[in-house]
């Protein structure tokens, strides 16, 4: 489900990734090796993507390291990758931020919406339905804030801007997710 691509190898070593770890820019690096990149920056800041230059604030472990978890190597990296994601995962530095991570976040969630081997929280997973269905209601619906008969398409605006705050509410609320699943100790 979500695994660096065959053809990659990691930026950072230029070898085949070792204990994979996808980035909230989805540039995917080793576990190690963007630790490292941390380590030889400031420990009180998250680190740059050393590809496009973003702020890294949430590390997501591949699937395939996690169930290697009793290896003492990808146990370090795990808790390490835990450390920096409780660090760093709810510092999302304002709305720039959110709308970089927005497809990243977008596209992980409705991967895992739609593989019946992965199960989502009962609650999350109705906030996301409910979310899209109000907002297909509303967009839908007669009834607005700027008619469009009266404006044209400047009216269709506020349809697209309640749109976009579903999709920003549901993305914070899968980020809350994905920092409590890799900033916790299992």
């Amino acid at each position: 489900m979500d695994l660096p691509p065959e053809n990659e190898f990691c930026s950072v070593c230029h070898g085949n990734f070792h204990i994979p770890c996808q980035a909230n820019c989805s540039h995917w690096f080793c576990g190690n090796c963007i630790l490292q990149v941390w380590d030889h920056g400031s420990a009180l800041q998250p680190c740059k993507c050393p590809l496009c230059r973003r702020q890294i604030t949430l590390l997501v472990p591949s699937e395939a390291s996690s169930r290697q978890r009793q290896s003492p190597e990808v146990s370090d990296v795990f808790t390490r990758v835990e450390t920096y994601n409780r660090l760093f995962g709810q510092h999302s530095t304002g709305l720039l931020q959110k709308l970089q991570d927005l497809p990243f976040l977008l596209r992980r969630l409705l991967r895992e919406i739609t593989d019946p081997q992965r199960s989502l929280p009962f609650v999350i997973r109705a906030r996301v339905y409910l979310a899209a269905f109000l907002s297909v209601l509303y967009v839908l619906s007669p009834i607005d804030i700027i008619p469009e008969g009266f404006l044209g398409i400047i009216g269709f605006l506020d349809d697209l801007i309640i749109v976009f705050i579903c999709f920003l509410h549901v993305a914070a609320l899968y980020r809350s997710l994905l920092v409590f699943r890799h900033g916790s100790p299992s």
